[in-house]
């Protein structure tokens, strides 16, 4: 697995982005090129933003007994997996704009550090080891960038 906390893998996340076409399509699934990085951009969104709620006490005892491990282990995602809502993108989105916002997101995923992720409170999942963040934020990268073939 990657590592989005060691500059040489950050190069990797995104001199694959930088492979992406505006016309680039999926080898599976529905999104678009600018839908899958509006997408992958609501992880980071969650983490840095403070634009999506939090999940009421019900959704978030389900998030961490039955989606949690799914999400932060090291097991790659299977095609066509089910998303949250918050993540689905409808519409055309400008791809110069979401592509550049996810590269900075990457940009500052690596600033910031490991120690920084260290016990971090994620919005679904309650608190987090650097290990566990590493793994839902590259695990995530990467099966998108598959999913159009970067």
């Amino acid at each position: 697995m990657q590592n989005v906390f060691l500059k040489e893998d950050c190069g990797q996340f995104i001199n694959r982005i930088n492979q992406l076409k505006s016309d680039t399509k999926p080898l599976w699934g529905t999104m678009s090129v600018d839908q899958m990085l509006a997408h992958c951009n609501v992880t980071y969104e969650m983490v840095y933003d403070n634009i999506h709620q939090k999940p009421n006490a019900f959704m978030g005892f389900l998030l961490k007994s039955f989606v949690k491990k799914k999400v932060v282990d090291e097991s790659p995602y299977p095609k066509n997996i089910r998303t949250a809502p918050q993540f689905i993108i409808k519409g055309d989105r400008d791809f110069e704009l979401e592509k550049n916002r996810l590269v900075a997101y990457i940009i500052k995923t690596l600033e910031l550090g490991k120690e920084s992720f260290e016990g971090k409170e994620s919005l679904s999942f309650g608190k987090l080891s650097s290990e566990e963040w590493n793994n839902m934020f590259a695990k995530h990268l990467d099966h998108h960038f598959s999913q159009f073939g970067v």
